[in-house]
């Protein structure tokens, strides 16, 4: 069967990345990541959790965008990519936030405290 004599949206796209490209990502990624390791001793106090969550919303578009091959797909796809990382940052950011500012209250009141050990397996 001839690709051509497809409908535009069941025809077959090659998304042929050069190896230049992926090798570049990789890089990108990686200083990604060592930024995310370095940010983690600034001085930042409250806003630490931000820039962890934003660097990993960077990382996850990126990922997304070259290695699952989003850029190369309809824009709406890449819209809803973003919006939906967007939304998870968004949440977790809110979340940590909220427990980092009710750990004051927690100690005050006596409640016990779950050594870090304990807490995960």
């Amino acid at each position: 069967m001839n690709n051509s004599s497809l409908p535009a949206d069941e025809q077959i796209h090659s998304h042929v990345s050069s190896p230049q490209q992926l090798i570049s990502i990789f890089v990108a990624l990686l200083g990604l990541t060592a930024l995310t390791v370095s940010a983690s001793t600034w001085p930042v106090g409250r806003f630490d959790v931000w820039i962890a969550l934003g660097i990993a919303g960077v990382k996850a578009f990126l990922v997304a965008a070259y290695f699952m091959h989003l850029r190369y797909d309809k824009p709406t796809n890449s819209l809803l990519l973003l919006f939906s990382v967007g939304v998870v940052v968004l949440f977790l950011g809110v979340t940590l936030a909220d427990v980092h500012q009710s750990e004051p209250q927690v100690q005050a009141a006596g409640l016990p405290q779950i050594p870090a050990s304990e807490a995960a397996p």
